[in-house]
């Protein structure tokens, strides 16, 4: 079993007012980019999985994937990973497993999709209240990474 992952991030988007991701407006200036990453475990040739991810969860013209697995952006206080809970219905998620049916040169074992939002701001700024607004408890499961690669929350 190998293990791939690939975060796609869109080639004309820059980094956004993060007061867009909170219910009620920040106190500092605070910058935030949105990456989607697919973290595929399967049997098989690596260069056919990394083909399905670049054929099929990737524009060619509008996206750029990295299948390094270190973060795609740099300079970032923090970013926060989201994904659906074990179990819950995950449209995108079955559409994709749907459509590598019949592929060749490898097997889909397991799937994640995960949202990631990095956050650029002054230390001041903790992810708590990103968190709170951002994921929903009864539907995500989520984790906080420092600048540094440690996992916070």
């Amino acid at each position: 079993m190998e293990k791939i992952s690939a975060e796609v991030i869109g080639k004309f988007e820059s980094e956004g007012d993060a007061n867009k991701l909170v219910y009620a407006p920040l106190n500092a200036p605070v910058k935030y980019r949105r990456t989607r990453i697919y973290i595929l475990e399967y049997e098989g040739q690596v260069q056919s999985a990394e083909d399905f991810v670049n054929r099929s969860l990737v524009d060619d013209y509008a996206d750029e994937v990295f299948f390094t697995g270190e973060p795609a952006v740099q300079d970032f206080s923090f970013y926060i990973d989201y994904e659906m809970k074990p179990g819950a219905l995950d449209l995108e998620k079955e559409a994709i497993l749907s459509s590598h049916k019949g592929t060749e040169g490898f097997n889909i074992l397991s799937l994640k999709l995960v949202q990631r939002i990095y956050i650029f701001s002054d230390p001041s700024i903790t992810s708590e209240r990103f968190v709170r607004d951002v994921c929903n408890p009864a539907i995500h499961v989520w984790s906080v990474t420092d600048s540094n690669g440690r996992k916070v929350a």
